[in-house]
């Protein structure tokens, strides 16, 4: 803080285990990337190379190096794992984890069809060797999850060893937790902050609504990702209620007159 506000929310510094911020790399170049620590390192917990990004991205170790630096985590998304997957190829997958010294992988099935017991052995296999994200939700319009399936699977792949379990939402912010128009699947969520611990959950929030919905719903400590580049320190601002959006969130009851109506 460059100045001093009462009322302000409890934010716990890095590292952290709660109220991460991961934001989607789809392919910044290392000056952007130095340019992005220089403005957002203090914000922003753990950065995701995107999709199949870390095939074709130059400077990957040199990239990888800067977040480090800043103390950022870093892994490659999910759909790179499925991209070895379905090619059989997970024992190279396993060996450019090493090459990149990488501590975390995120495993996935939203772009192929993996049987879940097939994915909870993924899960427990690559937790003997880094730190596991999984995602449950399908990246294909139209293909859906019952909810109580999708909350079991949450339920499994943490038992299984994954960190923290990912909501799909794409970068689109379309599918999985969201409906086609982006509003909030009210009852998966509900359903699904009913039964896995807050803590365990990182949801993606491409979009300033989203994000706002789940910082009204769990706190401004809530697990956020696939936030873009530029949009780093203004979703720090809607957690802390340095936004119209969240303004009035923290305050006490006396200042609460002053709302507009």
């Amino acid at each position: 803080m460059n100045f001093s506000l009462s009322y302000l929310p409890q934010r716990d510094s890095k590292p952290r285990q709660n109220g991460l911020t991961m934001m989607m790399d789809k392919g910044l170049s290392t000056k952007e990337v130095e340019n992005f620590c220089d403005s957002s390192a203090d914000f922003t917990d753990i950065v995701k190379f995107g999709f199949g990004t870390a095939a074709i991205s130059k400077n990957l170790k040199e990239k990888i190096k800067i977040y480090r630096q800043a103390n950022i985590r870093v892994y490659f998304g999910g759909t790179l794992f499925e991209l070895f997957a379905i090619r059989g190829q997970l024992d190279t997958y396993r060996k450019i984890i090493d090459e990149y010294n990488l501590d975390t992988i995120e495993i996935s099935d939203g772009s192929m069809n993996i049987p879940h017991h097939e994915k909870l052995e993924y899960i427990r296999s690559f937790s003997k060797q880094v730190t596991v994200l999984s995602e449950v939700g399908y990246k294909v319009s139209g293909v859906t999850i019952p909810i109580e399936k999708w909350v079991e699977m949450m339920k499994t792949e943490l038992e299984a060893g994954a960190w923290k379990v990912i909501a799909e939402a794409r970068e689109s912010g379309n599918v999985g937790i969201y409906n086609s128009d982006g509003s909030a699947n009210a009852a998966l969520i509900c359903d699904i902050v009913s039964t896995i611990e807050q803590d365990k959950i990182l949801w993606e929030a491409p979009n300033k609504s989203q994000q706002t919905y789940f910082i009204k719903l769990l706190g401004t400590n809530v697990n956020l990702g696939n936030i873009a580049t530029n949009e780093v320190i203004a979703l720090e601002t809607l957690r802390l209620g340095l936004r119209g959006d969240t303004f009035f969130d923290y305050l006490p009851e006396k200042l609460l007159s002053q709302k507009l109506v």
